[in-house]
C-alpha cells in the first residue's frame, strides 16, 4: 500500500458576502476533490488543541499523526531545524519577518512578498553589521528568517504578536512585550536604521515596490527533546515536499525524509506539476509522501479572494488529478487531502476551527458526501477530535 497526503495549507475559511455567503473552497472548481469526496469518506478534524496558537506548526504536527500539545516545539526552533541550525542549550530561536511598516501600520507582513534572493541579500547584509556573541541572523525563504539569541532565556516568557495577525492595523502594543523585550527592541531599532540605506530597498522603491523597513521577531523556540520517530511510530517510511522551511523542520524533527523540488515556492508562482511528479516518484522507495502546498494560505493572508480560489483550483487541477491517475494506475493507494487550519479572507489570519478532510482509496468505504467543502464535511457528522488521529485512520489496516 502507498499513501499520499496532500496539505492544502489554509484552504478552508469562512463564508463571504462577496461569494454569496459561500467559502472559497465551496466556490472553487475542484472536480477531482469532489469526485474523491463522493467515493471516499469526508469529515472534520480538530487539528489545533485548545490553548495552542492556530499555526501550521501545531496543525501540521496533527496531520503528521502526533499530538501537538504533547510534542510542542516553538515554531522558530522547527524552522531552525529545517535550516540545519543546531541550537545550544542557552540559545533561543525566533522567527523574523522582513516586512514593511508605514506610519505605525503593518503595511505588509511579507514586505510586499519580497523574493528569496532579494530578502536573503538584505538579511546577509544586516548580519554583517548585527551578528555578535549574542545575536545571529540566518537568511531563510522569502520573508521568513531566523534570529538566534544566546544568553537570554527570558525571551521565552515574553509576549509576541505574529505580524500576519495585524495586517493593515496599528502595531501599537503588538511589539514584543515583557521579559527580554528591550533586548529585541534595541536589535530591531539598529536593523531599522541600516535598512534605510540598503541597495535592494533602493531598487524596490525605484520599481514601485514596497521597501523592507523592519525586522519583526516572534514565535520563540528552543532545541526540542525526545520527539517521536514517524517510522518507529507507524511502521512506514515517509518523505515530504514543501515550499517552506517550517514543514521541512517538522520532517527533520519526526524523522521524515525531505524532498526539495526545483520551482516549488510558497506562493502562486509555485510549480505544482513538478512538485507532485517529484512526490509520486518518491513513492518508489517510500510508503508515504506528504505534499504540502502553501499558496492558498498566502492568498488568505493577503486577503486575495480570487487568488485563493485560483490556488485551490490549481491544486485540484495539477496535483489531485495526477494523484488520482497514479492511484488508478497502481491500485493499492490511499489518499488524505485536507487543510491544516482555516485562513479566513475576512481576517487574513489563522483560526482554531476544525478543517474538512477526505480519506479516499483502497479499503475506504464511501459515506454520503457529495462534494468537498466545510459544509459537506460538517453534514457527514464525522469529527476527529483530537485531529492527530487522522494519520491513524489513513494507515488503518
Amino acid at each position: 500500500m502507498k499513501y499520499i497526503v496532500v496539505i492544502l495549507d489554509g484552504a478552508s475559511g469562512w463564508p463571504l458576502e462577496l461569494l454569496k455567503n459561500h467559502t472559497t473552497l465551496e466556490v472553487a472548481s475542484t472536480p477531482i476533490l469532489d469526485l474523491m469526496a463522493t467515493q471516499g469518506k469526508v469529515g472534520l478534524a480538530e487539528t489545533v488543541p485548545e490553548g495552542l496558537e492556530p499555526s501550521s506548526s501545531a496543525a501540521c504536527t496533527s496531520i503528521l499523526g502526533f499530538d501537538p500539545d504533547e510534542n510542542f516545539v516553538g515554531r522558530a526552533a522547527i524552522e531552525a531545524a529545517a535550516m540545519g541550525i543546531e541550537l545550544a542549550p542557552d540559545e533561543t530561536a525566533l522567527r523574523v519577518n522582513t516586512l514593511t511598516l508605514e506610519d505605525g501600520i503593518m503595511k505588509s507582513y511579507a514586505g510586499g512578498h519580497i523574493t528569496t534572493p532579494e530578502s536573503r541579500a538584505i538579511v546577509e547584509r544586516l548580519a554583517e553589521h548585527l551578528n555578535d556573541e549574542s545575536f545571529t541572523l540566518y537568511p531563510g525563504v522569502a520573508y521568513r528568517h531566523i534570529l538566534v539569541v544566546k544568553g537570554y532565556p527570558e525571551l521565552l516568557e515574553a509576549t509576541y504578536t505574529a505580524p500576519h495577525d495585524i495586517s493593515d492595523k496599528s502595531i501599537e502594543g503588538c511589539e514584543p512585550q515583557g521579559a527580554g523585550a528591550q533586548v529585541l527592541a534595541d536589535f530591531t531599532a539598529r536593523a531599522h536604521e541600516l535598512l534605510k540605506a540598503d541597495p535592494v530597498n533602493a531598487k524596490r522603491i525605484e520599481a514601485g515596490q514596497l521597501p523592507i523597513t523592519d525586522l519583526w521577531p516572534f514565535w520563540p523556540g528552543v532545541a526540542p527533546q525526545g520527539l517521536p520517530d514517524f517510522t518507529q511510530t507507524y511502521g512506514k517510511t515517509a518523505i515530504m515536499t514543501s515550499g517552506v522551511d517550517l514543514l521541512y523542520g517538522l520532517a527533520n524533527l519526526f524523522n521524515i525524509d525531505s524532498l526539495h523540488v526545483e520551482g516549488v515556492t510558497d506562493g502562486p508562482d509555485t510549480d505544482y506539476v513538478a512538485q507532485v511528479e517529484g512526490a509520486l516518484a518518491a513513492l518508489n522507495d517510500h510508503d508515504v509522501v506528504v505534499i504540502h502546498v502553501e499558496s492558498p494560505d498566502e492568498m488568505g493572508h493577503a486577503g486575495d479572494v480570487e487568488g485563493k480560489i485560483k490556488a485551490i483550483e490549481a491544486i485540484d487541477n495539477h496535483i489531485m488529478s495526477r494523484v488520482l491517475s497514479y492511484a488508478q494506475e497502481n491500485g493499492d493507494v490511499r489518499v488524505l487531502a485536507m487543510p491544516d487550519h482555516p485562513t479566513p479572507i475576512a481576517i487574513k489570519t489563522h483560526v482554531r476551527e476544525a478543517v474538512p478532510f477526505i480519506l479516499w482509496g483502497s479499503g475506504i468505504a464511501p459515506d454520503e458526501a457529495t462534494s468537498y467543502s466545510e459544509k459537506s464535511a460538517q453534514e457527514t457528522g464525522w469529527v476527529l477530535d483530537p485531529g492527530y488521529l487522522v494519520m491513524s485512520e489513513l494507515l488503518r489496516n
